[in-house]
């Protein structure tokens, strides 16, 4: 009996500690200090990506051309979507060739893949559910206009619609557990892609019209009960000026108006999307996202994509949608900063799956890990490229690549910071410990002729405070100046600056800096066009 007990209780404890390991190899969300990352292995992971063009990887002969070249740009991450309407081009008959090549792939080119699920909804149409649901309207509807014109847009009123792409996901991911579990290719998903709706603020199907005179939603009324001082700013006011209700229908407690139609739509767009996300975390937990077409100013709900992840609407999606992990914002739109800031206001991680493939990606990428200690960034048609060797944003990846676990380890504790400079904001004044740096755009220092006044391309950096006095600087178009925090007679010097590279987590000083190079020890500087990690050491003298 003694000996039965024990093969058991091995038994058991074996397969506890199966269950366990398992558990930490799924990549996931963590808190380290202020910040959050992504563990992938067991290890923090920053994601330096890019976004395929829609319709890239819907072939492997197609994508034959493409890894080279984002291999080529030092991507260790590529965000990938994933077609409904290939995936199950025919009702409760799913084919996952297409998801097991690009794995598969991705792993001969040691990548890691984001999967977007192109399913109800793509960057608000619903152009990307299979042809059965398309044709089938009585039992899929649409959402419908102010003057009862149906859309292509599928609507999230409905349970049927709510099912089918459910069950697809659910699919999804089982296969993705099935076959990438042990080896985490796939670490994110992001579901659904730029909800919104168009083209009026909200949906007037008969389904919508009568979830629109019920109450509103007793869950929604106990969020804003128990975060009233937590609320984004643009939510609150509309919550008081109508006198902070806690009963009655959507108009009643929001007040009529276009505002109330966003709100409405982007709760049970929320709603909809956390049933999918949920089912899917079910089978395999993955993080999952959803990200947003941003607004643009002077627009009303309805001439933009309304009622999707946006800002001001953050805490509609976190109320309805507590299974997702974070909302993300896609960049056609220049006020990177501005963006951010709202994404990040209420403790949320930052992560840029899409902006466009531009000159200002190298530095923004810096930006937005340095400054807000982002997940990743990714550009969008990253294959775009005829030349990937010589984009500034494979440079910067590179940098990237090889500073990453110095990034991981100091991340949340006030350590890291990123700066972002152009013609418009040529300065900034930070402190690091017992120092104050002024960083400032390479270009101001008058050294570069050729500079035109219109022409001044968008530079940055990142810098890390790891101990005592010692410093890592990677970037390009950056020179620092420094100086000893409350003191009028002390100086600040550079005891030490090397330029190198980390091999095998290892720093390798390639060229010590002196003279010209540091202006006689008066400066820190990455000249513009040139990429590069610098360390360095400060002291003060009298």
């Amino acid at each position: 009996m003694n000996k039965i007990y024990k093969i058991v209780f091995f038994s058991i404890a074996l397969f506890t500690y199966q269950i366990s390991f398992c558990q930490n190899q799924i990549p996931h969300l963590l808190k380290q200090g202020k910040t959050t990352q992504l563990i992938v292995g067991n290890q923090p992971f920053l994601i330096l990506g890019g976004e395929l063009g829609n319709s890239s990887a819907t072939s492997k002969e197609y994508m034959n051309s493409v890894w080279p070249k984002i291999k080529g740009m030092h991507l260790n991450t590529v965000l990938i979507p994933i077609y409904w309407e290939l995936l199950e081009p025919e009702e409760n008959n799913f084919d996952f060739a297409l998801v097991d090549q690009l794995i598969l792939e991705a792993r001969k080119n040691n990548m890691k893949i984001v999967f977007l699920w192109f399913a109800s909804w793509k960057n608000s149409m619903s152009s990307h559910a299979p042809d059965w649901v398309k044709l089938n309207q009585d039992r899929f509807p649409r959402i419908k206009d102010d003057k009862g014109l149906s859309h292509e847009i599928l609507t999230p009123f409905s349970d049927s619609n709510l099912q089918a792409d459910l069950i697809a996901f659910e699919k999804l991911m089982q296969h993705i557990k099935l076959i990438d579990s042990q080896e985490n290719t796939v670490i994110m998903m992001q579901v659904e892609n730029e909800i919104g709706m168009l083209p009026t603020a909200r949906d007037y199907h008969p389904l919508a019209k009568e979830s629109f005179k019920k109450e509103v939603p007793k869950d929604l009324i106990n969020y804003l009960q128990q975060h009233k001082n937590k609320l984004v700013p643009e939510f609150f006011e509309i919550w008081k000026t109508n006198g902070f209700k806690t009963k009655g229908n959507w108009e009643s407690v929001f007040g009529k108006g276009k505002h109330t139609d966003e709100l409405f739509m982007a709760w049970y767009y929320s709603k909809f999307t956390n049933k999918i996300i949920e089912a899917g975390k079910n089978m395999y937990p993955l993080p999952m996202f959803v990200n947003a077409a941003l607004n643009r100013p002077g627009k009303e709900p309805g001439e933009y994509p309304s009622a999707g992840p946006l800002p001001h609407l953050m805490d509609l999606w976190k109320a309805a949608g507590p299974t997702i992990d974070f909302l993300a914002p896609d960049f056609y739109n220049p006020r990177f900063k501005h963006w951010n800031d709202l994404y990040v206001r209420q403790g949320d991680p930052l992560f840029i799956p899409e902006h466009k493939f531009d000159k200002t990606v190298a530095a923004k990428s810096l930006y937005a890990i340095g400054h807000y200690e982002a997940l990743g960034f990714s550009p969008f048609s990253i294959e775009s490229t005829n030349k990937p060797e010589d984009e500034p944003l494979g440079k910067v990846y590179n940098l990237l690549t090889q500073i990453t676990p110095i990034i991981s380890e100091y991340q949340g504790k006030d350590k890291i910071e990123g700066v972002l400079f152009d013609k418009e904001n040529q300065e900034i004044v930070k402190e690091f410990g017992n120092y104050e740096f002024t960083f400032k755009h390479d270009l101001t220092l008058g050294w570069n002729p050729s500079a035109k006044d219109d022409d001044w391309p968008m530079t940055g950096a990142i810098i890390i405070h790891t101990e005592n006095d010692e410093f890592y600087f990677v970037g390009t178009g950056v020179v620092i100046t420094v100086k000893p925090i409350g003191s009028t007679t002390n100086k600040a010097g550079i005891l030490k600056a090397d330029e190198g590279i980390f091999e095998n987590n290892k720093w390798k000083t390639i060229r010590h800096l002196n003279g010209d190079q540091t202006h006689q020890g008066r400066h820190i500087r990455i000249p513009f066009g040139e990429y590069s990690i610098q360390k360095f050491k400060l002291y003060t003298y009298k």
